[in-house]
């Protein structure tokens, strides 16, 4: 698996942008240039945990935009099934961030993400600055969901480039050395 301080992947893939038209444009590793980028993935759409960390996710999206960041989640199911879901599905129909289809495993492969034994992609999440470099990873079990406000507090503690203590918020004071 990749880590904190490798470049993230060039990859190109399709994405779900709305449920008003059928349009899947196609978003690449140069998309959102000079932002940050949050990456989250999740095993399999029409699951259970995964639409409770997609809607948590969408619901602090302002707050990831004013902090120049861009929030983009993904799996291995196609651009019509995200579609699908997003349609059928209440807490997903307004989404405000793009969702990956990573249908031929190339990215969730190169991040080195998909799961030996389910095939599908592991609960990961990427924080990558502006020059395409990986800050921040974390993987849970496929069964726990994870929380984006924390996501929200490292990227937070990432752009203040300083260090941060344990449980450190924004607003508070980095240590001085």
């Amino acid at each position: 698996m990749l880590g904190v301080g490798d470049k993230f992947p060039t990859f190109s893939v399709k994405a779900t942008v709305t449920t008003d038209s059928l349009d899947f444009p196609t978003i690449t590793d140069q998309s959102y240039e000079g932002k940050w980028k949050v990456y989250f993935f999740w095993p399999k759409d029409f699951t259970f945990v995964c639409p409770t960390e997609i809607s948590g996710f969408g619901e602090l999206n302002g707050e990831f935009l004013k902090r120049n960041a861009q929030v983009l989640g993904g799996s291995t199911d196609s651009e019509f099934v995200h579609h699908a879901w997003r349609r059928d599905h209440k807490d997903l129909a307004k989404l405000p961030f793009p969702m990956l289809a990573d249908v031929k495993h190339d990215l969730s492969g190169a991040l080195g993400i998909l799961d030996k034994n389910e095939g599908v992609c592991q609960r990961a999440t990427f924080i990558v600055d502006p020059d395409n470099t990986i800050r921040f990873v974390m993987v849970t079990d496929l069964a726990i969901g994870r929380n984006p406000e924390e996501v929200l507090r490292v990227l937070d503690a990432l752009q203040t480039g300083g260090l941060t203590p344990c449980a450190w918020k924004a607003g508070q004071e980095t240590l001085k050395v």
